[in-house]
């Protein structure tokens, strides 16, 4: 009887179906694999808001490392430019006037530190822009690590992480920064933090010292019965309002990242470590413990071990004059430093 069915049935209606056979298992492998994946969202207890948070904005953190990858050199054009205009306008329309105005002393005094906190800036930027963050060797090697990054198929050491925009882990990194167009790790973190320091300084030299000058020049502009200005006077008047606005703004801004950068270092930890490290700290409070930070030598020793101070004289030669001298250590372990003690009498 199934021999009769077999020849009775026309061949091309076995194709069919065949095909709708495997176009069913089709349709319940797809269900089955979006169901698996819907589901991979909390496979486990350590799966939380956080994680599935992560998983939506995906997309937009994938937007942000790319615009800011391609948008890097436009951001360094920026600061370069910004702080060029407020140098001109320093040199040509203030510079004059204090010659003219100021007591010697004075004079002095604004020529000496204005000078050296422009080459302060300038040496610091151009550093931490050229000097590599660090990188973990992609060879084998008896360095130990604590974990591997599945993107760059290799082990990462202690306080490494991957950086998305430059496509590589980083040695100790703190973030990047695209006003650098650089990672900021563990060769650069110094360069980047005293540009920010000196920066901030400067701006806020050129809003307190500019005040005046630039309360008489919107006055001036501001009048409705203007005396008869000529074209040198208005752009003056400009050019004043325009670099204390610029370094006004700066100096609250930058120096809130300054400021919070400061607390990191006291406490021996980057950007990424704190958040780290708080979720820690909460995950063994929740069980009554304490959470110690590994890499904190205590508040004075991080500071020195973040300048690399080892004697009185470095925080003349190394912290408030231009220095190029390396980190201590080389960023792939971390019990090289003294433990809790201090390093030196200050």
């Amino acid at each position: 009887t199934m021999l009769a069915l077999l020849v009775w049935i026309n061949p091309h209606q076995l194709c069919l179906g065949g095909y709708l056979v495997n176009l069913i298992g089709l349709q319940v492998q797809h269900k089955g694999n979006c169901q698996l994946i819907f589901k991979s969202l909390y496979f486990n207890s350590l799966t939380n808001s956080e994680v599935v948070l992560d998983c939506i904005l995906e997309p937009v953190f994938w937007m942000v490392e790319v615009v800011t990858r391609w948008f890097g050199m436009v951001f360094v054009f920026l600061v370069v430019a910004l702080t060029s205009s407020v140098v001109f306008i320093a040199y040509f329309c203030l510079l004059p006037l204090v010659l003219q105005t100021y007591s010697p002393g004075w004079m002095m005094w604004h020529i000496c530190y204005g000078h050296w906190n422009l080459v302060m800036i300038v040496f610091h930027y151009y550093k931490a822009t050229k000097t590599p963050p660090g990188y973990p060797p992609k060879i084998k090697n008896d360095v130990p690590f604590v974990s591997f990054c599945k993107k760059c198929v290799i082990p990462k050491p202690a306080r490494s992480h991957h950086c998305g925009i430059c496509k590589t882990c980083i040695l100790k990194m703190d973030h990047h920064c695209p006003w650098l167009n650089n990672c900021v790790g563990h060769y650069n973190h110094r360069y980047f933090f005293s540009f920010c320091l000196f920066l901030t300084l400067g701006c806020m030299y050129c809003s307190i010292s500019g005040r005046n000058l630039f309360i008489d020049a919107y006055n001036a502009i501001d009048e409705v019965s203007q005396p008869p200005y000529t074209y040198k006077d208005r752009m003056f008047h400009k050019s004043v309002i325009y670099m204390w606005v610029l370094t006004s703004t700066v100096a609250v801004a930058l120096g809130a990242l300054t400021l919070w950068h400061a607390v990191l270092i006291t406490c021996g930890e980057t950007s990424i470590e704190r958040h780290i490290n708080n979720k820690e700290a909460k995950r063994l409070a929740k069980r009554g413990k304490v959470y110690r930070n590994p890499f904190s030598y205590g508040k004075l020793n991080n500071w020195k071990v973040f300048f690399g101070v080892e004697k009185r004289s470095h925080w003349l030669t190394r912290v408030l004059l231009p220095s190029g001298h390396t980190p201590y250590g080389d960023g792939l372990t971390w019990d090289i430093y003294p433990l809790k003690t201090d390093m030196m009498q200050v």
